[in-house]
């Protein structure tokens, strides 16, 4: 979709970056906070279809 509107630039902001985890050479050129690799929820990341609803960002303990 970005290509067909042929834009000067493009930044990125992440609100979570967990750097172990980084598969691409993409750098967010703005971030909210660099969490470890653990398994986070809330704020509209779920597990499993669930917990995405929470008002916060919380770890999942197993």
């Amino acid at each position: 979709m970005l290509e067909t509107r042929v834009p000067n630039s493009i930044k990125v902001c992440a609100l979570l970056n967990k750097q172990s985890r980084r598969i691409s050479n993409i750098k967010a050129d703005w971030i909210g906070f660099e969490i470890p690799d653990e398994f986070v929820v809330g704020y509209g990341i779920d597990y499993d279809q669930r917990n995405r609803n929470l008002p916060y960002i919380g770890k999942v303990v197993k």
